[in-house]
């Protein structure tokens, strides 16, 4: 078997000398803001009465969120379902009522208040947590920072072949392409204390590329 840089310049000639990496780069920070989804839910055999309980809570949630320093932009309906509710007794449908569910999204510019958020939303009359997420205030500052460590991975990978195999690399990239990948979101909560303990942990940033180099 011959490899490239063995080949005659004949064959050299009619050959795209192409040498592919994968560069990969990452920033791990603590994030800066908390998003919480928060529920109320609320049933009622009578749908007016399911709606007007629901609303009543939910203006308590916000009230009291604006309290504790929430600004009320970053207070957000995402979720307003209404569904009628059926048992089934002796292999019978019966009618149990409405239930009516409005979903909050509340993002924490402070998030070592993120404990105190989520239990006063409960006293306030909130029943469900649906998730937390957190992220950081500018995430594409940091992912820059990635992307240029995945670059000059990708530069040492090919320069590392280039030098095994003994070509002459033109260090100049022909091609790069960025390739996504997910950031993970770290969560950790109990529910022993009166304040929620919550550990934001750090957000890894990821950035992945595929850079050919000629030779």
């Amino acid at each position: 078997m011959q490899y490239p840089y063995m080949m005659t310049n004949q064959v050299r000639s009619n050959l795209n000398q192409i040498i592919t990496v994968f560069g990969e780069g990452s920033i791990s920070v603590a994030p800066n803001i908390a998003r919480i989804r928060i529920s109320i839910q609320t049933e009622n055999m009578q749908l007016m009465a399911a709606q007007q309980e629901n609303a009543n809570k939910t203006n308590q949630v916000i009230e009291s969120l604006v309290q504790l320093g929430i600004s009320r932009e970053n207070i957000q309906t995402v979720v307003y379902d209404i569904h009628p509710q059926y048992d089934y007794i002796e292999e019978k449908q019966v009618f149990r009522g409405y239930e009516v569910i409005h979903g909050l999204s509340v993002q924490i510019e402070n998030i070592g208040e993120t404990g105190r958020v989520i239990d006063t939303a409960i006293k306030s009359g909130a029943n469900r947590i649906e998730g937390i997420d957190f992220t950081v205030k500018h995430p594409q500052v940091i992912y820059q920072q990635a992307l240029i460590k995945a670059l000059e991975n990708a530069q040492r990978k090919a320069e590392t072949i280039a030098r095994t195999l003994q070509l002459s690399l033109h260090t100049q990239p022909i091609k790069i392409t960025e390739i996504t990948k997910q950031v993970p979101q770290p969560y950790l909560a109990t529910m022993e204390k009166s304040i929620t303990p919550i550990q934001p942990g750090q957000i890894t940033v990821q950035a992945t590329v595929e850079v050919k180099y000629a030779y």
